[in-house]
């Protein structure tokens, strides 16, 4: 079970301000159904100040939670006050949320901006004019790069915990990681984050599979993952590959050389024979 804050807990079980506002001036959504997590809120507002807001939301308890606290952080407060709110405060608020969990207090900020550019007329671009990145998320390439900035993400890890973008299929890891980079330069591809031994078989794997694989298989070759113990990786190799033809370079120290340079100098291949 996650460790809730006694906050949490409390907006989980008694949640403020649910229902809608017939007569809204403002209506945001953020999030889909198709996803899982889903929220609408609803602004009354009257000279220039936010008099009332509700919601109404399909999702986990953090997402109520991050809901339910948004209206009353907003609810007798200028817009200019509002404006200025961003996740992070609806997470502080509630006292923290589980790292998991981040994606519902965005889920709140994307609402109340929806809102909030409706309001002003301001050019609310849809998804659909936005590259998308993670398609069984719906998260798009604007939506990364805003909780990137906004919270100083730097890992993969990090992105999908605070957008869901990659925690499903995980065929939009490898994009991710690039707008990661890209945004950061090569600061990110010299910070080899500590991984657990489960993450590292996870990303081992990956790079095999999208990395290496798909370099062998453009010469009729090709590699299986064997095993995994601590740094050595065995694998089966077949066939050969572009990089190796015309060097010293060995399609072993070729695989050994991408693993170590995208993850651990320590790695160790070794070839096995089936």
């Amino acid at each position: 079970m996650w460790d809730y804050t006694k906050e949490v807990m409390e907006h989980y079980r008694n949640p403020k301000n649910v229902g809608k506002i017939d007569d809204a001036e403002a209506i945001g959504e953020a999030g889909s159904l198709v996803c899982g997590d889903a929220l609408k809120i609803y602004l009354k507002i009257k000279d220039n100040m936010v008099v009332d807001a509700k919601f109404q939301t399909f999702g986990c308890g953090s997402a109520v939670a991050s809901s339910s606290v948004l209206t009353e952080m907003i609810i007798g407060k200028p817009l200019d006050e509002v404006k200025k709110i961003t996740n992070k405060d609806i997470a502080d608020r509630l006292g923290g949320l589980p790292p998991e969990k981040m994606h519902c207090s965005v889920m709140g900020h994307e609402a109340l901006e929806n809102a909030l550019s409706k309001y002003f007329k301001e050019d609310v671009a849809p998804h659909e004019k936005d590259k998308m990145v993670c398609t069984c998320f719906s998260v798009t390439e604007k939506q990364i790069l805003n909780a990137i900035k906004d919270n100083n993400l730097k890992t993969l890890e990090e992105v999908t915990n605070y957008t869901k973008a990659g925690g499903a299929c995980g065929n939009c890891k490898a994009d991710i990681q690039a707008i990661l980079d890209k945004y950061y330069g090569s600061e990110i591809s010299k910070a080899k984050p500590i991984l657990t031994k489960t993450q590292r078989i996870i990303k081992i794997n990956d790079i095999i599979e999208n990395q290496i694989a798909t370099e062998l298989r453009k010469d009729g070759g090709d590699i299986d993952l064997i095993d995994i113990d601590d740094n050595k990786v065995y694998v089966e190799l077949k066939g050969c590959c572009s990089k190796c033809k015309n060097s010293t370079m060995t399609l072993k120290n070729f695989v050994e050389a991408t693993l170590r340079e995208m993850l651990d100098e320590k790695i160790e291949v070794i070839e096995v024979e089936k």
